[in-house]
C-alpha cells in the first residue's frame, strides 16, 4: 500500500491540471475545475492513514459505493495514475456525448437502448418509444440492465 504522502506526490506531479484543497482532519481532495459537469472532485479525502476515493461514476470497471467513489486504500502507483486518468477524462467529456444510442440485448434477442439524457442529466433505458428505466449514473444503468440479463450489441 502507498502511503499518503506517495500519494499526494503521485497526484501532484502526474496531475497538475488537478487542484489541491486541503480539508479537514488532515485530509486533502483535489477539484479538476475543468469538469464539465457540477462534479469537480477527483480525489476525495485522500487521509494520512493512506485512505481516500476517486470519483468513478462515469467509469467503468470499478466497485463503487453509494457516492459512485472508489476507494483507493490499496492501490499501485500504476493503478492509481490510471483511476485518476480515467476520472479526469469522465469529467472532460459530458456523458453522452461521445455515444449515440447503446443497443443491449438479450438472449431472446429482446433490445433496450441506454441513451445519455444531458438536459435531465439522467441516463434512460428504452424498450423502443417507452422508457423502462432512469438512472443518476451509468454504472446503476449498466448494473440494472445486466441483472435483466442484458449485455452490450
Amino acid at each position: 500500500m502507498l502511503t499518503f504522502e506517495e500519494k499526494l506526490e503521485i497526484i501532484e506531479s502526474s496531475f497538475p491540471e488537478l487542484t489541491r484543497k486541503d480539508v479537514s482532519l488532515g485530509r486533502v481532495n483535489f477539484h479538476y475545475e475543468e469538469a464539465v459537469i457540477d462534479k469537480k472532485n477527483v480525489v476525495y479525502h485522500l487521509h494520512p492513514n493512506g485512505n481516500g476515493y476517486v470519483f468513478g461514476d462515469l467509469i467503468e470497471g470499478y466497485p463503487l459505493d453509494e457516492r459512485g467513489m472508489v476507494n483507493i486504500r490499496d492501490f499501485s502507483s500504476n493503478e492509481l495514475r490510471k483511476i485518476i486518468g480515467e476520472s479526469i477524462q469522465s469529467l472532460s467529456v459530458l456523458p453522452g456525448s461521445d455515444i449515440e444510442i447503446q443497443v443491449w440485448v438479450n438472449d431472446e434477442e429482446q433490445t433496450l437502448e441506454l441513451m445519455y439524457e444531458p438536459e435531465l442529466e439522467l441516463w434512460n433505458v428504452y424498450a423502443g418509444d417507452i422508457l423502462d428505466g432512469t438512472f443518476p449514473s451509468r454504472n446503476e444503468a449498466i448494473q440494472y440492465l445486466d441483472e435483466e440479463g442484458f449485455t452490450r450489441k
